[in-house]
């Protein structure tokens, strides 16, 4: 039977690129539909396309794949933003007010669009997460109400570059799948695995990827800090295949023997492992190998943690993603960083039922995309597709989804809501508008000015004619009168 009622999410991570459906019920829970998987090492790197016709192809096979298992078209999408080159940065803006004068909502919302319109060279801002606001010389949460002549606004602004942020849009355009909302995968993450207790007393969250390791900081429930470190557990891999051997047969050995830490008391160095029918390598040597990449790993996370917040982690670490499953990385972490709390999360917060293997796994690869899809809330069915038809007959593009008709300002955004490239040029054009429209007005408003000081000149003209031609008439009069007797 067709799904009539669905949300879709789509994760593009460096080595898999996901695709899943599911259904939100009465109770809160969720009920997974279909997975579907596809395989993007040779055109998304570190999280980043570089290939676009690959990755366009790829989105629409994901989306075919699902189709062909809901019964249903799909509609629209939710994406995920993430990979090399996001990083967060803090940003400023004051605004000085009369003496005694309430803070308003609105001034609120000036310095929230204010915040916005920044401009970076080469990076497009996605998120901005309020840290707080200065109302005078005191700190506050919620400034509305209170009296104060300056009012200033801490922002911390969610960094991607340019270039990277128009071929994700773009490949979805070619692939004429719409885009119901984006989000930062690494803020919707956060929402599925942590716990509102470790977010408000401080925690960092690692998400150990592929190729990419993403640090979130937070502190009293909110985003402090935000990088990507361009390493994940392929290069462990890669590390191990430098002993020869192909990268699969290093894969295969780092997740049978692989350990993030090793008591140096444990080690036999008269033990070896096996590369292959003929060759072996020691398990000190192999030990070594995985440890130093880990190491190095680690000490990047470490070193993303601002020093302000690295004594107030009272949530500690919460490690997640396929890297997290390393034999030992608690321990670790625990020696690298001296946190103690440690934890791995393997799986979401939010209750879901699924009878797909790489979800029943719980082994936290698919927490992301299972946070995308729990923040969905847009209906992505389409038109119950006939089975008797050709599922997969080619079709026009379809055009890029036209959700939000009206630009939405900075302060109706939700938390992690990255714009589309369709919304922001709607907004740019917007703004556009509203300056040809002032400098129009100014224009005209200077255009009115002169014509009034000139029809004033005139006026003024005419009444200096009119009174020179008077007095001369007068002169004349005047003269005429006294010349009269003289002629008598």
């Amino acid at each position: 039977m067709a799904a009539k009622d669905f949300i879709v999410a789509i994760e593009l991570g460096s080595s898999k690129m996901t695709g899943i459906a599911g259904k939100k019920n009465l109770d809160g829970s969720i009920s997974v539909l279909a997975v579907v998987t596809e395989d993007s090492s040779t055109f998304i790197r570190k999280g980043v396309i570089y290939n676009i016709d690959k990755t366009a192809q790829c989105i629409s096979n994901i989306v075919k794949r699902l189709t062909t298992n809901l019964k249903t078209s799909i509609s629209q999408v939710y994406v995920g933003v993430g990979g090399q080159s996001i990083r967060s940065v803090k940003n400023v803006i004051v605004k000085n007010l009369a003496a005694d004068t309430i803070v308003t909502q609105e001034m609120v919302n000036e310095l929230m669009d204010a915040n916005r319109n920044m401009s970076y060279q080469d990076q497009e801002i996605l998120d901005a997460a309020t840290q707080e606001y200065k109302v005078d010389n005191q700190y506050q949460m919620d400034p509305v109400g209170i009296q104060c002549a300056r009012l200033e606004g801490n922002f911390l602004n969610i960094l991607w570059r340019k270039m990277f942020y128009r071929n994700l849009n773009k490949c979805f355009d070619l692939a004429g799948v719409p885009i119901a909302e984006m989000y930062l995968a690494p803020l919707a993450l956060a929402e599925s695995v942590l716990t509102d207790a470790e977010k408000r007393s401080g925690c960092a969250l690692v998400d150990m990827g592929a190729d990419t390791t993403t640090v979130s900081v937070y502190y009293k429930n909110i985003l402090r800090h935000l990088a990507v470190i361009p390493l994940g557990s392929n290069n462990i891999t890669k590390d191990i295949a430098s002993l020869q051997m192909e990268e699969s047969a290093a894969e295969q050995m780092k997740l049978k023997y692989g350990s993030a830490w090793t008591d140096n008391g444990e080690i036999d160095n008269n033990m070896s492992l096996s590369i292959d029918a003929d060759r072996s390598v020691k398990s000190r040597e192999f030990i070594s190998i995985v440890e130093g990449r880990m190491e190095e790993i680690i000490e990047n996370v470490w070193y993303q943690v601002p020093s302000e917040y690295a004594d107030r982690l009272l949530g500690g670490i919460i490690l997640t993603g396929g890297g997290a499953n390393m034999k030992n990385i608690e321990t670790a972490f625990r020696n690298h960083t001296h946190i103690d709390k440690i934890r791995i999360a393997k799986f979401v917060t939010q209750s879901i039922s699924a009878k797909d293997p790489l979800i029943a796994a719980r082994n936290g690869m698919m927490n992301t995309v299972l946070g995308l899809l729990a923040k969905g809330d847009m209906n992505c069915a389409g038109d119950e597709m006939d089975t008797n038809g050709d599922l997969f007959k080619e079709k026009k593009p379809a055009p890029a989804a036209d959700i939000h008709r009206e630009p939405r300002k900075a302060n109706e955004l939700g938390p992690g809501v990255v714009q589309t490239e369709a919304e922001k040029q709607k907004v740019e054009e917007e703004k556009r508008r509203q300056e040809e429209e002032a400098e129009a007005a100014a224009k005209k408003a200077l255009e009115e000015e002169a014509e009034a000081k000139r029809l004033a000149e005139e006026e003024e003209k005419k009444k200096n004619s009119s009174l020179k031609k008077t007095g001369s008439k007068l002169k004349s009069f005047f003269k005429s009168l006294i010349a009269e007797p003289e002629e008598e």
